[in-house]
């Protein structure tokens, strides 16, 4: 029992710092008048998950992340009833960490990027961005299951470091486009506490799309394959 409660608070204290961190580098950029950039965003959101990975990972298993959760729950790698509360966890660290971002910035600061919730660029409509949000996410769990997952991956040769960069470029490609979420929790935690849901589902659907599909791949393609 002690050892399940480490691993959601875990979970907790890693969402809460991705939320934390990337959606407080969008306000900085906001704040800045453009101070951080995309490139800064990316990195920001990239270099918080690698770390809290490389932190936190051997408690938890690192996910942070539901569509991360359901990916292995998809693969048969956790338990149902664990998912469920390593989600749980994941949504209230991103929620508690949404809601410190509004008390520390300015409201006129966070009104105008909601608090960091993603959106749907100019010109983007929704299973445009739904697809999108499925593709960045596979390239992000795909990489969870051949760094972590895998027996025979590099968890520890490069422990984050391939897991969080996968952020920075999915980000560097996505983020005008859709904000590159990939993930329900880091969008419903901004979402909850800014009050902004337009398009919210997108963020739902396209992440445990593509997240289960890199599960299913990873599972019956690579893993399954080095046993026989």
């Amino acid at each position: 029992m002690r050892g399940a409660w480490r691993a959601l608070v875990a979970e907790f204290i890693g969402t809460f710092a991705l939320c934390f961190i990337g959606a407080g580098a969008i306000c900085t950029n906001e704040w800045s008048g453009g101070g951080v950039g995309l490139l800064g965003i990316a990195i920001a959101h990239g270099a918080v998950l690698g770390i809290m990975i490389s932190a936190l990972g051997h408690i938890s298993g690192g996910h942070f992340n539901p569509a991360v959760t359901l990916g292995l729950l998809t693969a048969d790698k956790i338990e149902a009833k664990k998912a469920l509360s390593y989600i749980v966890a994941q949504l209230a660290g991103a929620t508690v960490g949404a809601m410190l971002l509004r008390f520390i910035f300015p409201e006129p600061v966070w009104q105008a990027v909601h608090l960091g919730t993603p959106a749907l660029g100019a010109g983007m409509m929704t299973l445009e961005a739904t697809i999108l949000e499925a593709v960045l996410t596979f390239f992000l769990v795909l990489t969870v299951f051949g760094t972590a997952v895998d027996p025979k991956g590099s968890w520890n040769a490069i422990a984050g470091f391939g897991i969080g960069g996968v952020l920075v470029f999915d980000i560097l490609v996505g983020g005008p486009l859709t904000g590159a979420s990939m993930n329900p929790a880091r969008s419903f935690g901004p979402a909850l506490a800014s009050g902004y849901w337009e398009h919210h589902l997108v963020y739902w659907m396209g992440p445990i799309l593509g997240g289960a599909v890199a599960g299913l791949v990873y599972h019956y393609g690579f893993l399954d394959s080095k046993k026989r």
